[in-house]
């Protein structure tokens, strides 16, 4: 039996920031039939004071968090009931790596297997993807997905984010996506936005590919448009 557990953080700080912590967990597992199951989320003492602009995000106070499980006991509750075919998803799943590897299980990060199956969403935060696909038409209840920005709410829509990813690829191509780079169609930036980037000219793919400071997907696209012109 193979299940993927979506999970998402809340936390005190960013991956880059000296000091940042959990503050939140939330999961939702997917089982191996790909039928959603319940959410579970609880709070979490991050052992320093939640700052001001992390908390304008989710919310959660200091108040909130005492007397809640440290860091450590958050992440092996994450591990339980985890068989060695399992994995783990989260929106932009960066993120949730940088706090928590996962205990060597693969991963799939649905923000970006959405980027290279669903090229015509106008957006791929988790919010524009839940309301570009509909997703409110497939919830059993509307409030589970409510509020935003909260670690168990968020892992619910993912959860329906992921099972319409699967009708589209499997488990393994998902996770090969996760880390693979973007084939971008049309270019969303600069003099050339809305263009398609196989019409771009030469030099300006070339300065994309080899020059500018742009992501990893930019770069590849750029690189793969040169090999046609």
């Amino acid at each position: 039996m193979q299940k993927i557990r979506v999970v998402d953080f809340e936390t005190t700080g960013f991956p880059e920031d000296q000091v940042r912590a959990i503050c939140e967990v939330g999961f939702t597992d997917l089982s191996a039939d790909w039928t959603i199951g319940p959410t579970t989320n609880f709070l979490v003492n991050p052992g320093h004071p939640i700052p001001p602009q992390t908390r304008a995000v989710h919310h959660i106070s200091d108040a909130d968090v005492v007397g809640a499980v440290s860091p450590d006991v958050g992440l092996r509750t994450l591990m339980e009931s985890m068989d060695a075919a399992d994995v783990f998803a989260a929106h932009n799943c960066k993120f949730e790596q940088a706090f928590f590897a996962g205990g060597g299980r693969r991963w799939i990060c649905t923000m970006q297997c959405a980027k290279h199956l669903l090229q015509d969403a106008p957006g791929f935060s988790n919010q524009v993807l839940r309301y570009w696909m509909g997703l409110d038409e497939q919830m059993d209840d509307v409030n589970r997905a409510m509020p935003p920005h909260r670690a168990g709410p968020d892992t619910y829509v993912t959860a329906l984010i992921l099972s319409r990813l699967l009708m589209l690829a499997n488990v393994d191509e998902l996770v090969r996506l996760t880390t693979a780079p973007v084939l971008l169609r049309d270019v969303t930036f600069g003099k050339h936005k809305g263009a398609k980037w196989a019409d771009l000219p030469w030099d300006y793919l070339n300065w994309v590919a080899n020059k500018s400071d742009l992501g990893p997907d930019e770069k590849h696209t750029a690189r793969i448009a040169m090999q046609g012109k």
